[in-house]
């Protein structure tokens, strides 16, 4: 692997540098009223008043009246109204990425009532379903994957809560402005629970260089990519601009100046990509269940240092005790006064300074405690501390905490001594310690150690060392007690791994958050040329205004953003919403750049629509459904894809929407669509998801998909574990985002590795002989009930004669897969009328 050399620039750096370049070039090119403060997305949003049109019969809801009034004013007539089951299945498809089920079309179909549909997309919008669906559209848009990408592309297992949280917010209809709030300042929000805590992932959802760099340049360099990477990410999705065109110099398009965006960079400039603790859902059932298992694990281990035999200050007789391990250890002797409890370390596995994370000293009865501890008023010395260290202390010697991370290290190589002296004279039989009781370090272990006591200081007397232990490494020592001690490690094991399981504190990968230095104007984006300092705050093109306090707390910076985004008087982020909605109902957004509603984007092709959408948004209490409703229930969305060539002269692209364009569907809806239809779909929702590749330790990742696939894997595609640069090894053709960069609207391609991978993919193929099982199962052996059955479930319909014939005698030649195979690889099956 090549490391990337401390000169050369980030991948990053390279893309914002060639995007700038081809920005200048087009620049020279747009008239004159670029970066104009005035310019239609910066302006208020006014309800419009719904235009007046003669068909009122057509037109169902204001949305049909703003389309038509456009199409008769340009002589265009609006498709007819799509077929029943045409339009079920549209609908379905559209709000929850799946397709109907046979069931669910004859419902639809016998439905007598005249609000059959509005029956049938109030279900929908009901449904889990919905918000599975949705939450992909929003993934897309915010960069989400589950590894670091760069060279080693680094794994993020606990990045997957992010993903739950949008499903989550989708379902419950949570209002666009705490949504707003909750994914960049979920943290700061009082009795936010443990999901909330997680949507802050979008701020560090995209790509993070773990390799690091060995200069001072190269480091901020880095940083700088990913305080880009947010500010980007920020602007572009709930503003609607490219605010990371002015991180060298002042926009070329929009009104966005260099100290807009570094001030914009401050009010993330606390935001570092990393892991937190977060309290577990269930954390109080953990705590409860984890107090029963500790003191279960406590009386196996008395039963152990039981089964321990006492230990000798000499090597008379040979090595009878078992080799010290990383873990734990137990020296236990005959009952004996003592005030100080001295454990010296001679030499170590590794010959580097000895760490003990752990002292324990345990008095005689049956009742035994533990007076080592320092809460107890037991006093720690060392021969010496490892410096400079705030995890490897001496008071973590005796604080009842295991792990390296609350540890002593000595400062000498090889050895030094810990003492413990007791507030009075204590009975005592055993000392236990351990190197790390979590078992992640193998190092500084002591091999070669004695322990003394005294009543009285100096007075010291060895009752226990490592010279009766085998040699480091070699297998326990065999003796009368081996059976029973190899059955309570059997349960110490079991117990101990339910214990791990039971944290009440989960690690979620949504970014870490230290009060920022100042922040400064980079002159041409060097991180090494500063120039003012740039408070953090808003846009000023953008009002209403947002200024704070160059020394603001960095929660508050991020909050104050938030409430600024979700505050009505902005024009910009209800605009952005309404329009990706429409976008992912209609095929293509009012404004067609759905991202950019600046300059240099996309004009609106109903601006008068588009704002009355928003207003209604923000009508509705800011909630979606409301609006998805509207939308799916027009007359507009209910038009079929019949084309007329008068209105394809006129409007080749059907920005006018004077029909319903077919589309073909995602790669996770094709995917979710041919579990769906063979029965093997695992509607399981959230937590961690399905891995298509084998585990690997390597230090840059190797992707290798796995050879065979079960139920596991057969869950929705949003719960498919995303790695960056990464695709599913049959649907990533089907013009997946990498995630690499935001992809807030997908292009739809066709190649030949599409068919291939459907006609001949391994997944495809094995999805084709549970569709198989299934017709057999339902249908009989009649050929011709299961292609019947087969066209109902993959198509939504009956079939032709013509097409019943051609099917059964396929199913007679070549059997019922052969069939299956070629409707899997159907255009009707793939696309959405």
């Amino acid at each position: 692997m090549c490391r990337r050399t401390a000169g050369s620039a980030s991948l990053l750096a390279v893309i914002a540098t060639a995007t700038l370049f081809a920005c200048a070039v087009r620049a020279q090119d747009k008239p004159a009223n670029v970066r104009d403060p005035n310019w239609w997305s910066l302006q208020p949003v006014r309800r419009p008043a719904v235009p007046t049109v003669s068909d009122h019969a057509w037109a169902r809801n204001p949305i049909d009246r703003f389309i038509l009034a456009k199409l008769r004013a340009t002589g265009v007539q609006p498709a007819a109204e799509a077929d029943r089951r045409t339009l079920v299945r549209r609908v379905t498809f559209d709000l929850t990425g799946l397709p109907p089920t046979p069931e669910e079309l004859e419902a639809a179909l016998r439905d007598p009532s005249d609000h059959w549909y509005e029956k049938v997309v109030d279900r929908l919008l009901a449904s889990p379903a919905y918000g599975e669906r949705w939450a992909r559209h929003w993934l897309d848009i915010v960069r989400f994957a589950e590894s670091h990408g760069y060279e080693t592309n680094n794994l993020r297992p606990n990045a997957w809560p992010y993903r739950d949280y949008v499903v989550r917010a989708f379902n419950q209809d949570t209002p666009y402005p705490q949504f707003i709030v909750e994914q960049l300042a979920g943290d700061s929000l009082p009795n936010a629970d443990w999901l909330t805590q997680a949507a802050t992932g979008l701020l560090v959802g995209g790509a993070h260089d773990v390799v690091g760099n060995q200069t001072v340049e190269g480091q901020l360099q880095q940083r700088m990519d990913d305080l880009d990477d947010i500010v980007t990410t920020v602007g572009a999705t709930f503003l609607g601009l490219t605010t990371n065109c002015a991180r060298c110099h002042d926009h070329k398009f929009d009104p966005i100046s260099t100290r807009d965006y570094y001030s914009l960079q401050a009010v993330f400039a606390g935001v570092q990509h990393n892991e937190r603790s977060i309290p577990a859902p269930d954390a109080e059932r953990r705590r409860r269940q984890s107090e029963r298992i500790a003191e279960q694990l406590a009386q196996l281990d008395r039963r152990l240092d039981e089964l321990e035999p006492e230990a000798r200050s000499d090597s008379a007789g040979g090595p009878r005790r078992a080799p010290v391990q990383i873990r734990r250890n137990v020296d236990r002797f005959a009952p004996v006064d003592a005030r100080f409890v001295r454990f010296t370390v001679l030499a170590t596995n590794n010959k580097i300074e000895p760490c003990i994370d752990e002292l324990e000293i345990w008095t005689a009865g049956s009742s035994p405690r533990n007076v080592a501890l320092a809460n107890t008023g037991a006093k720690a010395t060392a021969s010496s501390v490892y410096p400079n260290s705030t995890i490897h202390r001496l008071e973590h010697l005796n604080d009842g905490q295991y792990g390296n991370g609350r540890s002593w290290i000595s400062s000498e190589p090889g050895k030094g001594w810990v003492q413990i002296e007791f507030p009075a004279v204590e009975r005592i039989d055993r000392v236990v310690w351990g190197r790390d009781r979590e078992e992640k370090f193998q190092d500084r272990l002591a091999v070669d150690y004695r322990v003394e006591i005294a009543v009285a200081a100096g007075q010291w007397r060895v009752v226990a060392s490592s010279e009766d232990r085998q040699p480091f490494g070699t297998k326990m020592v065999v003796g009368t007690t081996a059976g029973e001690r190899a059955s309570v490690l059997t349960k110490r094991e079991e117990l101990q791994k339910k214990l791990t399981s039971l944290n009440p504190a989960i690690p979620i990968y949504s970014g870490t958050f230290t009060q920022p230095e100042t922040t400064h104007v980079l002159l041409r984006g060097d991180p090494m040329r500063k120039g003012d300092a740039a408070p953090p705050s808003g846009l000023a093109a953008v009002r209403p205004a947002l200024r704070l306090d160059p020394k603001a707390p960095e929660r508050e910076r991020r909050l104050a953003l938030a409430r600024w985004l979700g505050n009505p008087n902005n024009p910009l982020p209800a605009r952005v919403m309404v329009n990706r909605l429409w976008q992912h109902h209609f095929g293509q957004g009012i404004v067609a750049t759905p991202s950019d509603l600046g300059f240099n984007g996309d004009r609106p092709s109903h601006p008068e629509l588009l704002d009355w959408l928003a207003s209604e948004l923000m009508a509705n209490g800011w909630r979606l459904k409301p609006l998805h409703r509207l939308m799916v229930l027009s007359t507009t969305y209910r038009q079929s894809g019949r084309v007329s060539d008068k209105a394809l002269s006129v409007d080749k692209q059907n920005r006018l929407l004077w029909r319903m364009s077919p589309r073909r569907l995602e790669a996770e809806a094709v995917r979710d669509a041919m579990l769906a239809v063979s029965g093997t779909l695992d509607r399981r929702m959230a937590g961690p998801g399905y891995n298509l590749w084998e585990k690997n330790t390597n230090y840059v990742v190797v992707f290798t998909p796995k050879t065979d696939l079960g139920r596991e894997e057969f869950r929705r595609m949003i719960y498919q574990f995303k790695p960056r640069t990464q695709q599913d090894p049959t649907f990533g053709v089907f013009d997946c985002p990498d995630a690499a960069l935001a992809r807030p609207q997908r292009a739809s391609s066709t190649t030949a590795l599409q068919a291939l991978n459907l006609f001949n993919g391994r997944f495809a193929l094995q999805q084709v002989e549970f569709l198989a099982e299934r017709l057999k199962r339902e249908s009989g052996d009649d050929p011709t009930k299961q292609v019947g059955r087969a066209f109902l479930l993959l198509l939504g319909r009956e079939p032709t004669a013509i097409e019943l014939a051609a099917a059964v005698a396929t199913v007679r030649e070549r059997g019922i897969a052969a069939c299956c195979r070629a409707m899997y690889n159907a255009n009707e099956f793939l696309c959405v009328d």
